[in-house]
């Protein structure tokens, strides 16, 4: 056994390492002979996901159709709902459709694969008429996940008054709304400017004594900051230890941004130090806020700093920020530092920094 899985570890860093997608996809179907190899989940899901980040949509399609002739693997459940939520993922509904409709047999784990796979592929007007149609035709009660799953197309669709209707459908059917439930609707409401509606909802998982996690704190975050109340969300990031939450890269972003949208980039600066003081790393948004509030301020030392630590980290920022901050130093009369940036960009083997000085340097 030991040998086996040493065998499948080698195969997976085969495939990682493998830069040629033309040939990765050729390994992966000789792979996928192997019997352990076709078990493995995240190995098909890296895979995939590769090929949609480069676009290769048709490659995808080739290596999840190659898997249909194992036999008895395609006659079961599991794996054909695997290839329903890899064709989802990656925006191919038809093929999950296709998948979905071909299986022998098909029970809520399908259904609600299929649904994902609509929300995934953002077929949101194919989602709401599926809801309806299949718990009825295959003789299955949705569950808690179903209606989760309706709940994230829904509120990505903004159509935020179908989504209260489904929370009182939820108790209504005998089921209980737990924390992804209230997450998926606290996220959307308080990012979306319905602040009120979304401490409706807090107030009602507070009642149904679901416990609130970092995710949910960050929600309110967001909606704080965006219902301008900075203070407020301080002084809410203060409370979080008493409710045995740490904070993360999202909660520190939420007050980052919310201090740059004020225009106190000293603020900015305290919570960007205590970010990196928790050992957690700035992300895109972060460095996009930070780095353009700086740029606004005409604090180029910092915005020069965080462009070292975009390259460092190796976060792929917009380039069009990038340059603003060349631009900046060059008319600051700061020329060594902004050509210090635009050397980095081009020793870092990004594409997208192709950064320039200003012609008359």
């Amino acid at each position: 056994m030991a040998s086996l899985t040493r065998s499948i570890k080698t195969i997976s860093n085969d495939l990682y390492k493998e830069r040629n997608l033309k040939k990765l996809v050729s390994k992966f179907k000789q792979y996928s002979d192997i019997t352990r190899f076709r078990t493995k989940t995240g190995i098909y899901e890296s895979t995939v996901h590769r090929l949609a980040s480069a676009k290769r949509f048709k490659w995808i399609e080739e290596i999840l159709e190659h898997q249909k002739q194992y036999r008895p693997d395609i006659t079961k459940e599991n794996f054909n709902v695997r290839l329903v939520s890899l064709y989802g993922k990656c925006g191919l509904f038809e093929n999950a459709q296709k998948v979905f409709d071909e299986m022998p047999d098909r029970s809520l784990k399908s259904v609600n694969a299929i649904l994902s796979a609509c929300v995934n592929s953002k077929k949101y007007d194919k989602l709401e008429s599926l809801f309806q149609e299949l718990p009825e035709k295959l003789k299955v009660k949705p569950d808690v996940v179903t209606y989760n799953i309706m709940i994230k197309g829904l509120c990505e669709k903004g159509e935020f008054d179908k989504v209260v209707v489904l929370v009182d459908e939820i108790e209504k059917n005998g089921l209980k709304h737990d924390l992804v439930t209230f997450n998926t609707i606290l996220g959307a409401f308080y990012a979306n400017g319905k602040f009120d509606d979304g401490e409706k909802m807090w107030n009602l998982m507070v009642k149904k004594n679901v416990k609130p996690d970092i995710r949910s704190y960050n929600a309110k975050l967001v909606g704080l900051v965006n219902e301008n109340k900075v203070s407020e969300a301080v002084k809410l990031v203060g409370e979080l230890g008493s409710f045995e939450l740490k904070p993360d890269v999202f909660t520190y972003g939420a007050l980052i941004r919310g201090y740059c949208k004020k225009g106190n980039l000293e603020e900015a600066k305290k919570w960007y130090g205590e970010l990196v003081n928790s050992g957690s790393a700035p992300d895109k948004a972060i460095f996009g806020s930070v780095i353009s509030s700086a740029c606004e301020k005409g604090d180029f030392d910092w915005a020069f700093e965080l462009c070292k630590e975009v390259f460092k980290r190796k976060c792929n920022v917009d380039m069009k920020l990038l340059q603003g901050v060349v631009d900046g130093l060059v008319k600051s009369s700061r020329v060594r530092e902004a050509k210090e940036v635009v050397h980095l960009g081009k020793s870092n083997d990004y594409h997208l920094y192709k950064l320039n000085l200003p012609s008359d340097e």
